[in-house]
């Protein structure tokens, strides 16, 4: 059995909590600590069977009885986490992204190195059950050499221009997810990338600085072509949807409903809309990653996705930025530097 702290019991911290009580048997949580924790959130916490609570993560780093930390605190708190957490011997589920400075990343990948300590990164969707049967068709051979990827991710509302201004912007808050789905799907990282994109869902997300609707084109590093398109509203749910085409066909993934019913009248015929949101969607995907996470320490093995996994997107993702302010293809080599 596995002792777990979280760090962090915002919304993602209680999606982990909720995923970990629920579907990790192998793991149990022992303390949930938040900078604002309050009476409501430590009622939640403690229904939820967890018996301490704090305000003080650093509790958590000294306890010699916990093996294992997840970071769900607020982005630009999650490389400093890393570090005190490396330092105090603990294994180590990051939310993504570590950070969005790839020197900072690149800190805790050399604090790690020779500690043996496990590292996970948090990109769930990798764990979820129609991304995965797309992977699996990749590498089983089944559609041969991978030469078109195309990633689909749209969400059904936009984000509150306060929270645009604090995300650090589309690409690496939200376009970072289809970053890494694309290492995922092709096997191999990016090689170049070039990104068109625009305000049309909401001025107020331009004068935060930010965009809103994206098309982020690459060259995958075995070949193949990769096309992401983004939006930050969809009127008919979160559209997520991923197509690999290859030298002997394609495997191609719809969007998850409440139910697979098709009503045909003579007024057309009627399917359900997608899923609303992550949480709905995703839900599964976080407690198979965490599982995963419990694995790996357990047998001594390798975490699914480590944190040379969490650089990678965030290089992609800079050097999406940099193509969209110079209107050029941005090799990633130019990033990681």
């Amino acid at each position: 059995m596995v002792t777990l702290g979280i760090i962090g019991a915002g919304r993602i911290g209680k999606v982990h909590i909720t995923g970990i009580t629920s579907r990790v048997k192998n793991a149990v949580i022992k303390t949930v600590a938040d900078p604002f924790m309050n009476e409501e959130t430590a009622a939640w916490v403690k229904a939820n069977g967890i018996k301490n609570v704090t305000k003080d993560h650093t509790e958590i780093l000294r306890d010699p009885q916990i093996d294992a930390v997840l970071i769900c605190s607020s982005t630009d708190t999650h490389s400093a986490i890393s570090l005190a957490a490396i330092r105090a011997g603990k294994h180590i589920f990051c939310e993504k992204p570590i950070d969005h400075d790839v020197a900072k990343i690149k800190e805790v990948i050399n604090a790690l190195k020779g500690t043996g300590l496990k590292y996970q990164v948090g990109f769930n969707r990798r764990f979820d059950h129609n991304f995965e049967a797309v992977r699996n068709a990749v590498v089983s051979g089944q559609i041969g050499e991978p030469e078109i990827i195309k990633i689909t991710s749209r969400d059904p509302e936009p984000p509150s221009p306060a929270y645009v201004k604090v995300s650090g912007g589309m690409f690496l808050d939200m376009t970072i997810h289809d970053f890494d789905m694309a290492r995922f799907l092709a096997g191999c990282d990016a090689e170049e990338v070039y990104a068109y994109a625009a305000n049309l869902v909401d001025p107020a997300i331009g004068e935060a600085g930010d965009i809103d609707t994206a098309i982020i084109s690459m060259k995958m590093k075995n070949g193949a072509l990769c096309v992401i398109d983004n939006c930050r509203r969809a009127s008919y749910g979160y559209d997520q949807r991923a197509e690999v085409f290859g030298s002997k066909g394609m495997v191609a993934v719809e969007n998850d409903s409440t139910s697979n019913a098709k009503i045909a009248t003579a007024d057309g015929v009627k399917y359900e809309k997608p899923l609303f949101f992550f949480l709905e969607r995703y839900m599964d995907a976080y407690g198979k990653e965490v599982a995963a996470f419990v694995d790996a320490i357990e047998k001594n093995t390798d975490t699914p996705l480590g944190v040379e996994d969490g650089l990678k997107p965030v290089l992609m993702g800079l050097a999406a930025q940099k193509s969209l302010r110079e209107h050029r293809p941005v090799r990633i080599d130019e990033i990681d530097v």
